[in-house]
């Protein structure tokens, strides 16, 4: 009896393993072959690591800022200092939160005027004391509402923009989610520019693009394929600079897999820059932005 159960077992555990070996190897193939709508879907996941999933991963001694010193404080907007394996550095993201309070407290990380002035305001800090700068951009547009737009969204973002162009410390940014419109590009426009795997990046939303071109909004599936907004689209253009490959699953499958490989793809970035001066930083990153003009043109 006893011997006839153990038999019963082994082959109860060795039809387990092989219905998982099927099991990772299918899964393997579907997220291999995921259409750009897809990656929509996995670029919004509400558990993946968001920005201060990054900074309490990578960032030590991390000293949060406050305050535009104009109108007030903006929470979609997270910004401080703190020290990078080792080194000083700067960061600055776009936090959606991760449960309903925090959502609303973050404003489901769409920033408003004074989150991008806060984001100047410490560009100029980290430029003034040769601090690089790390942004990590997670968001679905900036914030369009009226009193937003009151306070000056547009120059705020163009601004935002121009203070990245022009730092002549070295700045890296990490494309972690969805990058949509000018409230990305305020601080994303970086000299390498990193994107995880199933992250989307463009200049407006599918669903709007959908409602705008055909008055449907419906046919958002059909936008995010014709608009090539996926990371090895945007490699491809030259707008992204590396691809950071994901756990199979979306990086929530693994988050702290997921923050791992980005900081060495951050340091490497930083590395590659480290010996160039002020000058010849803003030149590279000038030159980077043109290029990707002169190459869709």
């Amino acid at each position: 009896m006893e011997t006839r159960r153990s038999q019963g077992d082994a082959g109860a555990a060795a039809e387990i393993k092989t219905l998982q070996a099927k099991y990772q190897d299918i899964k393997q193939k579907v997220y291999k072959n995921l259409t750009p709508w897809q990656r929509v879907q996995l670029a919004r996941h509400p558990q993946r690591p968001h920005c201060l999933d990054f900074i309490g991963g990578l960032i030590d001694e991390f000293m949060p800022f406050s305050g535009d010193r104009k109108f007030g404080d903006d929470d979609a907007i997270v910004g401080g200092f703190g020290r990078f394996r080792g080194q000083s550095i700067c960061v600055i993201g776009h936090e959606k939160g991760s449960t309903t309070e925090a959502r609303l407290k973050h404003n489901f990380g769409m920033a408003r005027p004074e989150g991008y002035r806060k984001a100047v305001r410490l560009m100029e800090m980290a430029d003034r004391f040769e601090i690089p700068v790390i942004a990590l951009v997670d968001t679905a547009g900036a914030y369009p509402g009226i009193g937003a737009e009151e306070r000056g969204q547009a120059e705020a973002i163009a601004r935002s923009t121009d203070a990245c162009l022009s730092l002549g410390v070295p700045n890296v940014a990490l494309i972690t989610g969805e990058a949509m419109s000018g409230g990305a590009i305020a601080i994303t426009t970086a000299n390498r520019v990193l994107m995880l795997e199933h992250a989307i990046y463009s200049v407006i939303s599918p669903e709007a693009a959908s409602s705008i071109l055909w008055r449907d909004g419906t046919k958002a599936q059909e936008a995010a394929t014709s608009m090539k907004i996926t990371a090895q689209d945007m490699l491809r253009f030259g707008v992204i600079d590396t691809i950071l490959k994901e756990p199979v699953g979306g990086a929530h499958r693994d988050p702290q897999a997921m923050i791992t490989a980005a900081g060495e793809a951050i340091e490497l970035a930083f590395v590659e820059l480290r010996n160039l001066d002020a000058e010849a930083i803003r030149k590279q990153r000038r030159q980077k932005f043109l290029d990707i003009g002169r190459k869709l043109s």
